[in-house]
């Protein structure tokens, strides 16, 4: 499983980053990392230098890294890799409830800011400790970033408003196969919007496709009223390197996803500059 190399075919986007833009969610790879027995792939290196050209295409200036499911609870990857950025860098790790708080202390100092629960196939953490963890990392500033498929969103509702920090749900809800607004989850997703402390990630839309032909004009619909709903609560990621797709998605395709999602120009540098800079803590190092 490779991914689509920056060269100087690639297609440029046609959204112009504005300066301070960010990349909310992407992953590293290196092989020199051992794959978790939990994992269901193994992705080709993904590394430092490779996104950095992803960087400098798409002319972002700021990036969150998330932990990938194939390391499991071992975050040295990541870390290193995090080391090349700077403090224009932010992490999403993997933590459970046994993780020791010297540990979580010291991946705040590296810039630690949530804790990745990926409720999926190859997950590492399982649903029931998902209120310990919240309640540990709440102490340290940290928000619970989640991915499952938004259709369980109703059964989760009160677990999710019961936490007492904040909330990131990936991939536009990924809602498998994608739903109209209209649909009870889509609704918890609204209401868990609603109470101030979520946000969505306006990312990956291909993920709500798990066989069927992709209609990214689905996936229009929802990300237009979760706009709509919130805009002061809307991220953009390119979910680099799109691990687990056996075809090559384009990232300017996708940056200029913002274009057809978001009309007003205001909204679409808060998104991409705003508010990442108010949930990660860019600038106030």
């Amino acid at each position: 499983m490779g991914f689509r190399k920056i060269t100087s075919e690639s297609r440029e986007p046609k959204l112009k980053a504005p300066p301070g833009a960010c990349d909310t969610h992407m992953h590293f790879y290196n092989a020199k990392f051992p794959t978790a027995p939990s994992a269901l792939m193994t992705p080709e290196d993904a590394w430092i230098d490779d996104y950095e050209v992803l960087q400098r295409h798409l002319e972002l200036e700021r990036v969150v890294a998330v932990q990938p499911s194939t390391y499991g609870l071992d975050n040295s990857c990541q870390i290193e890799a995090m080391t090349a950025f700077g403090d224009q860098i932010r992490g999403i790790f993997v933590v459970d409830d046994r993780t020791p708080e010297r540990e979580l202390d010291r991946l705040t100092k590296l810039g630690g800011r949530g804790a990745r629960f990926h409720m999926l196939p190859g997950g590492a953490v399982p649903w029931d400790t998902l209120e310990t963890v919240a309640a540990r990392v709440h102490d340290f500033g940290w928000h619970i970033q989640l991915q499952l498929n938004g259709r369980e969103l109703l059964e989760r509702e009160a677990m999710l408003k019961r936490l007492p920090g904040g909330l990131v749900i990936d991939h536009v809800g990924r809602f498998t196969p994608p739903v109209d607004p209209g649909h009870e989850a889509f609704k918890v997703l609204l209401r868990l919007l609603e109470g101030g402390n979520a946000w969505v990630k306006l990312s990956a839309p291909y993920e709500s496709f798990a066989g069927e032909p992709l209609d990214y004009g689905k996936i229009a619909v929802e990300a237009r009223a979760l706009v709509a709903a919130a805009p002061q609560r809307m991220l953009w990621a390119s979910n680099w390197p799109h691990p687990g797709k056996d075809w090559l998605p384009e990232d300017a395709q996708h940056l200029d996803l913002l274009l057809d999602w978001v009309d007003d120009v205001a909204v679409r540098d808060r998104i991409l500059v705003d508010n990442a800079v108010e949930l990660y803590g860019f600038g106030s190092e």
